[in-house]
């Protein structure tokens, strides 16, 4: 893959959106700022009327429709709404996989829709790939490039950011998992496996640019909260990486270590995704609710509660 300076993005395209009452989980379209259609669902707040919704990125692989995601947006639409979607390339999304790159165009249209519908907070949560979609796109899409000028970025803004079993860098093979994954991603046969084996259509084309790495991306994410949640038993991303992702925030970021965890949605159990939907509302309304308010610290015990 060939590397350079990563471009910048237009605004959210969501003229084809479809409406629907808050009070009901509602399935829509989104279409993306580089034109690509995608399944989404809007879950209300299982609480009560809100202000706040949770958008959730899944991980490589996943869709909108898997049971994994639907069990984590279960347990996070008890505390806010919850907007779910599959990234281009999976599920009934259109496109192909581009694996963390133009998937930033995915979520901010999934963000833009969360503010259309009336939602004052919107706040991301994102699973391995997801997590370093999410990072990216609070990078590109926050206050900082609102003060660069940059046009079309206000309606995709998010109010607080959770990383969960995010990887620091790209390219990274270290683990047999990702090897794996590698091959799935570079090669023909791994393509096809892809496709008609799991569910997934992924581009063949190189990386050109190579988008902002998640560790380069942090810096730029403050004043936006952000919590990094990484399980100490990842068989993708050993604990390097979030240790990075927390030291690139210079003590902004707040680093949960969970012992005994795996990776991302699938190993998310119900305790954590309900400290995580606690940290998220609370930051999102300004910090004032978000438990473990010191940030950049490791967390064994998950962090301050919730």
């Amino acid at each position: 893959m060939r590397s350079g300076t990563e471009g910048s993005f237009h605004s959210v395209d969501v003229s084809s959106l479809t409406y629907g009452p808050l009070g009901e989980t509602l399935r829509m379209s989104l279409r993306t700022d580089d034109g690509v259609l995608l399944e989404a669902r809007h879950d209300p707040c299982a609480a009560g009327p809100t202000d706040t919704a949770i958008v959730v990125a899944h991980g490589f692989t996943g869709s909108v429709d898997r049971p994994a995601l639907r069990r984590a947006a279960a347990v996070l639409a008890r505390h806010a709404a919850v907007v779910t979607f599959s990234f281009r390339g999976h599920g009934r999304s259109g496109g192909r996989s581009t694996v963390g790159d133009r998937e930033v165009l995915d979520l901010a249209a999934a963000v833009g829709r969360a503010r259309d519908l009336g939602y004052a907070r919107v706040a991301t949560a994102g699973f391995s790939m997801g997590g370093s979609v999410v990072l990216r796109h609070a990078a590109l899409y926050g206050e900082r490039g609102e003060r660069e000028g940059r046009e079309g970025r206000g309606a995709g803004r998010t109010d607080a950011v959770a990383a969960v079993s995010a990887p620091a860098r790209w390219y990274y093979r270290g683990t047999p998992p990702m090897r794996r994954v590698h091959w799935l991603i570079t090669r023909p046969a791994g393509r096809l496996v892809g496709r008609y084996g799991l569910g997934t259509r992924i581009h063949d084309r190189d990386w050109d640019p190579v988008p902002l790495p998640p560790v380069a991306a942090v810096p730029l994410i403050a004043p936006t909260p952000l919590l990094v949640v990484h399980g100490d038993r990842d068989p993708y991303f050993p604990v390097d990486h979030p240790r990075a992702l927390a030291a690139a925030s210079g003590g902004h970021a707040e680093l949960w270590l969970e012992p005994g965890m795996g990776h991302a949605e699938n190993a998310a159990g119900e305790e954590l995704l309900t400290r995580i939907a606690h940290w998220l509302t609370g930051a999102a309304r300004g910090g004032g609710d978000a438990p473990g308010a010191a940030g950049g610290r490791d967390a064994p015990g998950g962090g301050g509660g919730g």
